[in-house]
């Protein structure tokens, strides 16, 4: 079941309760999708779907318009979250990455909604929970661009969940900017920022020196700031997991993270799988092979990259905490 905003929070507060942390994996294609929450729906876990600009951009969706692509991925995953097969599968939709000149845009046409008809009826869908890129934007212009997202909601009328990231990419995010991060927000607009992400010694992408920075104790530390500050629990999310050692992850979740990023090490799963399939399959990829239409078509390699892809992601729940997590969540609600 495709969350609401208003889900989307109690899944939070769930995660917060359980100590457990949802996995959010930025999927690129439909057959990604369908992946993610196979493998959700097999651990009885939540899983949270992200997308970035590239993503909504992409061939499979936009086709270089990110207002477009955003529509038709939120359409494509609402019609298979709440399908039969994954009813029963908490799934939160997240905006991840979403910068440049049409940010305010595109996230606004979101929260508005996007429409859906049926009979006489007009049902508008909004994201679970959203968020904006801001590393290339200053403190000042984070916040300025989360309140102008807030009273688009307000406006309109519609729920709305915000992450709110520090922008920080590979360093520490110090207990003064995380302040004035959230208070620049929480002091306008009290309760809309549930999730957080500060700079925690990671980064996006893979390090050779791995992250000598990254200390968990930074999460609990964060989260006691943060809940301080608000007088509320704010989750905390890492951004950039990739090269984290099991290790590392495991200390992350006992130190109380609540959301962790994965992208860069599934582009490279599902591509170097795909490669695998192609290499493998030379000889079939031939005119007039009698396996070439079985080897050919988008079934052969999507099967062939789902049977590497579905596992990663069942461990990474696993690691997580989130197996076994979906039941009570759902009755919950």
């Amino acid at each position: 079941m495709l969350l609401s905003p208003l889900q989307a929070r109690a899944l939070v507060d769930h995660c917060i309760e359980e100590k457990y942390a949802l996995l959010a994996v930025n999927a690129d294609s439909p057959a990604a999708l369908y992946d993610c929450l196979s493998a959700a729906r097999e651990l009885d876990a939540p899983i949270v779907i992200e997308t970035s600009l590239w993503q909504l951009e992409g061939i499979s969706f936009g086709a270089g318009d990110a207002r477009r692509g955003l529509a038709l991925y939120h359409a494509h995953l609402n019609l298979l979250a709440n399908s039969e097969e994954f009813r029963q599968t908490p799934v939160l939709l997240h905006t991840d990455h979403i910068r440049g000149s049409q940010t305010l845009e595109i996230l606004a046409d979101a929260i508005r909604g996007y429409p859906f008809h049926a009979d006489d009826t007009t049902v508008r869908i909004s994201p679970s929970t959203v968020s904006l890129d801001a590393s290339k934007l200053t403190a000042e212009q984070n916040i300025e661009l989360l309140c102008s997202l807030i009273e688009v909601a307000e406006s309109s009328s519609r729920a709305l969940t915000l992450e709110m990231e520090a922008g920080l990419d590979g360093g520490l995010t110090t207990a003064k900017e995380i302040e004035s991060l959230i208070m620049g927000v929480e002091s306008k607009y009290t309760g809309y920022v549930v999730l957080f992400a500060p700079g925690l010694g990671n980064r996006h992408g893979f390090s050779k020196e791995g992250y000598p920075s990254f200390r968990p104790e930074n999460i609990s530390g964060a989260a006691s700031l943060l809940e301080r500050l608000t007088g509320r629990r704010i989750g905390i999310v890492l951004h950039g997991s990739s090269g984290l050692s099991e290790t590392q992850v495991r200390a992350a979740v006992a130190h109380g993270l609540t959301k962790m990023n994965w992208s860069t090490d599934g582009l490279i799963l599902r591509s170097s799988a795909a490669r695998e399939y192609y290499d493998s399959h030379r000889e079939q990829l031939v005119a007039g092979h009698e396996e070439f239409k079985e080897s050919a078509m988008d079934n052969g390699v999507g099967r062939f990259v789902s049977q590497r892809f579905v596992p990663r992601i069942k461990s990474l729940i696993e690691l997580l905490g989130g197996a076994g997590k979906a039941g009570r969540l759902m009755a919950d609600l």
